[in-house]
């Protein structure tokens, strides 16, 4: 067995003490990092985040050792990577990677740098007069052409993929092309909590896009419970207002009349008529308008007045039927007591 200094064993139970401490474990690379930096970034997260550096084998000895009670921590090893360090913090990751990320800062691509996403060259005017740039361009994969005096790119094009060691052509054109794909700062590579690790992609969430994606997923779930008639109170007024439609539906097929749809009815009615009309060629003739009656042109108020009528002493009201018969029959017991005759009792009346 190789002898252990002492003090790596400290640093190893330091770094155990430290698992066991916080619940959220990060991995981070700091290459690239200048230390003027990295020591304001310490100071803006001083009481929420400790970071923790030391040799890959240590932190592989480390992680051996609590991995019987952080289950799953020895997913970690494989993100070591670059100048790797330990990040320690009870902030929840998602928080803390967005934090992480606001502090970062873009930088020129380096000869030798690992590109830390695709990097990619968009279409568009550049400052560039014709000439070598066109050939250094075409090196590169990217379309060119001259506009307006000038060299434009046609097409966009990723350069660098993610991963990728960036060379001494793709630095230099990148860098006269004002691209900045670099980002100084804390590089967390993936983050432990509970048994789960959570890696960059997954950490990384475009805010926009997520709540877009949320809003989809609600309609989505709306949708399926409407489909399936699964009531709640998110979902009621829609299937009543679904199952009124599918009733109405069998109404109107089954020609039921109800107060409800009785102008569907008779609409429906109508249109089979005219179908009918169409399809057997029955010609109905127009009703003719009624002769519209000609009002009396308005006479002068003199003539008018002297064409009324004189007003004349308004008339008795004439007896009933049944009050003459009565009358007639009186008549006739007198006559019959030798009073006038029936002939003289009618002509009298």
């Amino acid at each position: 067995m190789a002898h252990v200094s002492e003090e790596k064993k400290q640093v190893v139970k330091k770094v155990v003490d430290m698992i066991n401490k916080y619940p959220i474990i990060g991995t981070i690379d700091m290459e690239n990092l200048p230390a003027p930096q990295l020591q304001t970034m310490k100071s803006q997260l001083r009481g929420k985040v400790e970071i923790f550096m030391t040799k890959r084998r240590l932190i592989k000895v480390a992680l051996d050792q609590v991995k019987e009670s952080k289950k799953g921590i020895e997913g970690l090893v494989p993100k070591l990577t670059g100048m790797p360090a330990l990040l320690f913090t009870s902030e929840n990751p998602f928080s803390l990677f967005k934090t992480l990320k606001k502090s970062k800062s873009s930088a020129p691509a380096k000869p030798g740098q690992v590109a830390p996403k695709d990097i990619e060259v968009k279409a568009g005017p550049t400052p560039f007069l014709p000439g070598p740039i066109i050939g250094e361009l075409g090196a590169l994969g990217i379309k060119s052409g001259v506009e307006n005096g000038k060299v434009a790119i046609k097409a966009d094009k990723v350069v660098v993929q993610e991963g990728e060691t960036i060379t001494e052509a793709q630095a230099s054109l990148l860098t006269r092309l004002g691209i900045q794909p670099m980002e100084i700062g804390l590089n967390v590579t993936s983050i432990y909590e509970d048994g789960i690790i959570y890696e960059k992609k997954v950490l990384d969430i475009d805010e926009e896009e997520f709540m877009s994606n949320l809003n989809s997923a609600i309609v989505w779930a709306q949708n399926l419970a409407v489909e399936i008639d699964y009531p709640t109170k998110d979902t009621i007024q829609i299937l009543l207002g679904k199952a009124f439609r599918q009733a109405k539906a069998v109404g109107l097929e089954g020609n039921i009349i109800d107060e409800g749809m009785i102008d569907d009815l008779l609409g429906k009615a109508e249109r089979s008529m005219l179908s009918l009309k169409s399809a057997a060629n029955i010609e109905v003739p127009e009703k003719k308008a009624a002769p519209v009656e000609k009002k009396p042109e308005d006479k002068p108020a003199e003539q008018k007045s002297a064409e009324k009528p004189a007003e004349t002493a308004p008339k008795e009201e004439s007896q009933s039927t049944d009050d003459k018969v009565a009358e007639m029959v009186e008549k006739t017991k007198k006559h019959a007591k030798g009073e006038p005759s029936a002939q003289d009792i009618i002509n009298q009346s």
